[in-house]
């Protein structure tokens, strides 16, 4: 029997190792889960070079005046009938998600939460230090076999309950890099090792009980890469003899350039994808990135820049009818608000934004929505209570797809930037990027729950408006020398806090270069990374 994919022949056996000074561990990174990385990154990571190649090329393309639209060529799959395979007995109640990094402690709190499915994350909300990478995949691989616990101060074990939510996971990114691992002497693609990992270690034990592995992947751009997962998701399930379609996926819609390939994306995972998710902070970064360089594209305030803006409103609407079209589950956006219980002020006038929000997404007839704490889950749950009765899901809702022009139609009436908002953002993205240096990517900010979308969002926005001098609130100019003056100004009061100052240096130095460069840096946790190593 051969693999379902075309292997790359070479002429000795791929080798994988940990990077010379890294702490073995072996109960996560076995010999054998080595060699099976090795093997799919010399059979797959030559495309991942060709897909990460093209990116730039697109976005160059974006820079010298290229206007996104339908794909000409896969007009045939917009306009055939067919329809995704139908979902796993335990991913067709998705009214509330809870997302929350992978590690023990808060999964243990995610699963007993309440919500339909839970989303431990490998990627925007987790700090890829060594100990949180190995620990996370511990921490999955004992919930596969029920051994997941965490003890408390008091000695109290805590552990999944008997009702505990359907465990899904977000693997890294296809641009992101795992350099504690080698393969053939170079840094192993993050992704890969991730998904090889979970394959190995964590599918046999959630089939067993009843459930599968399932996906969240993140960050894709367009059909081409989702056949790239799709056939990394075949390998691993021939090479671990998993069935076929097994590992099941949720595909984030979180770049603009996606949404304009919702159903070439959907088709090319038809056999195990489940649905779409709208990653609406990532979608954002996305826009702000990659249109920056455009003066009619300019953004105001991230506060400014809610669910109702033209292009949001498009992209969250097209979502949801292509989702419906083809079978699949349409999942709204997070609301990442943290109930504060010194404050039932401040607690009761976000229950109320986040009621509204939720309400808005059952009324377009999405089928469910991310929570970030389980406080917010009663909330959630009751408004798709209300919108679906005795209803599973929404699937029967149907809507037009709009026009995709819509998509990037990015002007708010009435919005600007302001000094507070320039402020604001420099704050925020230092605040987060000091916490992801010591090892946590999930940031309580404001009230909010922030991941690594949220200091993108931020550092992008001080480019663009830096980059067409955009006038703030005050009557000021967005200048490097202001934008410069502000964060030295946040850094010392960092510093005042308590902050230790060699990582607000360092935190500082990374927020200049993200922010300040002529040339807009892609990914800030690119440039961050070293620094964990």
């Amino acid at each position: 029997m051969s693999p379902p994919f075309a292997p790359a022949y070479v002429n000795s056996p791929p080798q994988a190792r940990l990077a010379p000074g890294v702490a073995p561990a072996e109960d996560v990174f076995s010999p054998e889960a080595l060699s099976l990385i090795a093997t799919v990154v010399r059979a797959h990571g030559a495309t991942r070079e060709l897909l990460l190649a093209a990116r730039i090329q697109r976005r160059e393309a974006l820079r010298l005046g290229a206007v996104p639209d339908l794909n000409a060529s896969t007009s045939a799959i917009r306009d055939s009938a067919w329809s995704v395979a139908p979902s796993p007995h335990d991913l067709q109640n998705r009214r509330v998600e809870i997302t929350g990094p992978a590690h023990a402690k808060l999964m243990i709190s995610a699963l007993n939460s309440g919500a339909s499915v839970f989303m431990a994350d490998l990627e925007d909300a987790l700090s890829p230090s060594w100990d949180n990478i190995v620990g996370g995949h511990r921490a999955l691989a004992a919930a596969a076999v029920g051994t997941l616990q965490w003890a408390s101060d008091t000695g109290e074990l805590r552990r999944p309950n008997s009702t505990a939510a359907t465990l899904t996971v977000r693997p890294r990114g296809l641009h992101l890099l795992e350099s504690h691992v080698e393969v053939d002497g170079v840094a192993a693609p993050a992704g890969l090792c991730d998904v090889a990992l979970l394959a190995h270690n964590v599918a046999a034990g959630l089939a067993k009980a009843g459930s599968g592995l399932y996906l969240y992947l993140p960050k894709l751009e367009n059909h081409h890469e989702a056949q790239w997962w799709d056939a990394v998701l075949a390998d691993l399930e021939w090479r671990c003899q998993l069935p076929a379609n097994s590992i099941r996926v949720t595909v984030l819609i979180e770049h603009v350039l996606a949404a304009f390939e919702m159903e070439e994306i959907l088709f090319s995972l038809r056999d195990r994808v489940t649905g779409l998710n709208a990653g609406r902070w990532d979608y954002l970064f996305s826009l702000i990135r990659d249109f920056g360089h455009d003066p009619s594209h300019v953004l105001p305030d991230r506060t400014a820049v809610t669910m109702r803006a033209p292009f949001l409103t498009a992209y969250s609407e097209r979502l949801v009818a292509t989702c419906h079209r083809r079978g699949a589950y349409a999942i709204g956006g997070m609301s990442a608000f943290i109930p504060d219980r010194t404050s039932p002020e401040i607690t009761d006038q976000a229950i109320v934004a986040v009621q509204d929000e939720k309400r808005r997404e059952a009324a377009l007839g999405y089928d469910g929505a991310w929570v970030a704490h389980p406080d917010l889950v009663p909330t959630v749950l009751d408004v798709f209570a209300q919108a679906l009765g005795e209803r599973a899901n929404q699937l029967t809702v149907q809507a037009p797809l709009g026009s995709v022009a819509d998509l990037i139609s990015t002007g708010i009436a009435g919005a600007s930037a302001s000094s507070e908002g320039f402020r604001s953002n420099i704050r925020i993205a230092l605040t987060y990027i000091l916490a992801w240096l010591g090892g946590n990517g999930a940031v309580a900010i404001d009230h909010l729950m922030e991941d690594a979308a949220t200091a993108e969002i931020s550092r992008c926005q001080i480019w663009q408006w830096i980059h067409h001098g955009t006038e703030l609130s005050d009557g000021s100019t967005s200048t490097v020398a202001l934008a410069t003056d502000v964060l030295q100004d946040q850094a010392q009061k960092a510093i005042d806090d308590g902050a230790d100052a060699a990582l607000v240096d360092s935190a500082a130095d990374l927020l200049r270069v993200a922010m300040l460069e002529m040339e807009l840096p892609p990914f800030l946790t690119l440039l961050a990374y070293p620094h964990l190593l």
